[in-house]
C-alpha cells in the first residue's frame, strides 16, 4: 500500500519548523522517526496534506539529566534514551519500559517525543509518562507552554499538541530517594503490541513501610490510566503490604474491551495479575536502593 500525495518540508531549525507549521496549520504533520507515522499513511488511516520532516533540527536530539527530571528532545531516538547511563541512574523505568517497545530496528529509529505526541494508548512510554506525572513542552510560533501528562493524552491516537505546533521535549521526573519502579507486559508474540501492560511505583517512607503504591495501565482504556493503590497496598501501620489486595482493588476499577487479540475477562485478568506483579518488583527496588 502507498501514502497518497502530501508536500514536503525539511527545515534545518526549530524556528523554520515552527514558521513552516504555523503556516500550514491543519493541514501540516510533523515526521520525526515515522515509525507510527509512515505505517498509518500507508494504510490510508490518514492523509496530511504536508509532512514537516525535522531530522535536521539536531538542536533537539538530546537526553539531559538534572537534578529534577529527565529532559528528552524531540529527535531523541528510543535507542540514544534507552543506552544513556545518567538517564537510566536518574530514573531506571525509562530503561525497564524502552527495552520493551518493539523491536531493536523500530527503536533506533523511533523518537521518545514522537511516541508520546501518537498518544497511542498501547504505547509504553505514554504509561511511562502518565505514572510519573511527566510533562510535554509543545512550541509554537507564538510561544511554548508545558502540558502535564495528565492533560497530554486526550484519547486515542489524540494528544494535547494543536495544529501549528511542535511537541519538542519530554520531562520526565527523577526517581526520588526510597522509591522504586517496574514494568511489566504480556505480548503475544516478543516486540508486539502488548494485550496488557503495567508500570507501577511504591514510595517507601523513612522506616522502610510503604507510603505510595501507584500504577499505570496500557491496553486497558482510551488514555494511560493510573491508579492511586496505596490504601488498599497498605493494610495497617506495621502490617507488610499487600499487593494481592491491591491487584484485586485494581481490577474493580478497570473495564476493559475485547478486541480481536483477548477478551475483556482476560485483558482484566492480565491487568490483576500484572498489577501484582509489578507492585512488587517496584517495592524490591525500592528496598534495594534504601539499603544503598
Amino acid at each position: 500500500m502507498k501514502p497518497p500525495p502530501f508536500g514536503y518540508s525539511r527545515p534545518e531549525s526549530v524556528a523554520e519548523a515552527l514558521t513552516t507549521l504555523a503556516d500550514l496549520g491543519a493541514d501540516g504533520k510533523v515526521l520525526a522517526g515515522g515509525q507510527s507515522l509512515l505505517p498509518i499513511l500507508s494504510m490510508r488511516l490518514a492523509a496530511p496534506h504536508h509532512l514537516v520532516d525535522i531530522n535536521r533540527l539536531h538542536e533537539l536530539d538530546y537526553v539531559r539529566v538534572d537534578a529534577q527530571a529527565v529532559r528528552v528532545g524531540a529527535l531523541a531516538r528510543h535507542a540514544h534514551v534507552l543506552a544513556d547511563e545518567d538517564a537510566y541512574r536518574a530514573q531506571p523505568l525509562l530503561r525497564t519500559a524502552l527495552r520493551l517497545v518493539a523491536h531493536a530496528t523500530i527503536r533506533n529509529r523511533g523518537t521518545t517525543v514522537g511516541s508520546l505526541a501518537h498518544a497511542d494508548p498501547a504505547g509504553e512510554m505514554t504509561a511511562v509518562l502518565a505514572l510519573l506525572d511527566g510533562t510535554v513542552r509543545v512550541a509554537s510560533a507564538g510561544g511554548a507552554r508545558d502540558v502535564a501528562a495528565g492533560d497530554f493524552f486526550l484519547g486515542p491516537l489524540e494528544s494535547a499538541v494543536q495544529a501549528g505546533e511542535l511537541a519538542v521535549e519530554a520531562s520526565f521526573p527523577v526517581l526520588p530517594a526510597g522509591a522504586g519502579t517496574e514494568f511489566v507486559e504480556v505480548a503475544r508474540r516478543h516486540g508486539d503490541y502488548a494485550v496488557c501492560g503495567v508500570a507501577a511505583l511504591v514510595q517507601l517512607d523513612a522506616t522502610g513501610a510503604v507510603s505510595a503504591a501507584r500504577a499505570a495501565y496500557l491496553s486497558v482504556s482510551a488514555t494511560p490510566l493510573v491508579l492511586d493503590l496505596t490504601e488498599a497496598a497498605v493494610p495497617g501501620s506495621g502490617a507488610a503490604p499487600d499487593f494481592a489486595a491491591a491487584a484485586d482493588a485494581a481490577r474493580g476499577q478497570l473495564e476493559p474491551e475485547a478486541d480481536i487479540h483477548a477478551t475483556a475477562d482476560y485483558r482484566l485478568h492480565l491487568a490483576g495479575v500484572l498489577t501484582a506483579r509489578a507492585l512488587e518488583g517496584a517495592y524490591r527496588q525500592a528496598q534495594e536502593r534504601s539499603r544503598a
